[in-house]
């Protein structure tokens, strides 16, 4: 099944995993569901922590589960991406940058939210001029 056909399917796991959400404090639920080479899709919700510094976002979550899982980074398909928000939901820097990290530049990035709206983008178009590897000398 091509990526095209798991667009939809893997925003309702975003939604799925939203609800698994550790959130005590800000009550803000976060849900990432990211699709892997060989089909599979892996939950990430955000998980919150008195300290705030811990804590952790739904999309890193996803991502540090699967290369814990033994994925390799830059093997991903798509990510979706999922917040009771007004408009699609926007990833913070630090997932940003672990995005690009972890995932290819081209990769499908699919922000939305309850209400259905969907924002289709790229992780190099969420993070223009990206630190990388190659900066490091």
């Amino acid at each position: 099944m091509g990526l095209e056909n798991r667009e939809k399917e893997l925003m309702e796991q975003a939604v799925e995993a939203m609800n698994k959400a550790y959130v005590p404090y800000s009550r803000f639920k976060v849900g990432a569901a990211l699709l892997d080479a060989e089909g599979n899709i892996h939950h990430g919700c955000n998980i919150e922590n008195a300290a705030y510094g811990p804590t952790n976002c739904a999309e890193r979550t996803a991502m540090f589960r699967a290369v814990a899982d033994g994925l390799a980074p830059k093997s991903f398909q798509a990510i979706a991406v999922v917040g009771d928000t007004e408009g699609p939901i926007s990833p913070c820097g630090v997932c940003r940058q672990v995005m690009v990290e972890l995932c290819a530049p081209d990769m499908p990035v699919y922000l939305t939210n309850l209400k259905g709206h969907v924002l289709k983008t790229t992780v190099a178009d969420l993070l223009p001029g990206a630190f990388t590897a190659n900066d490091l000398g």
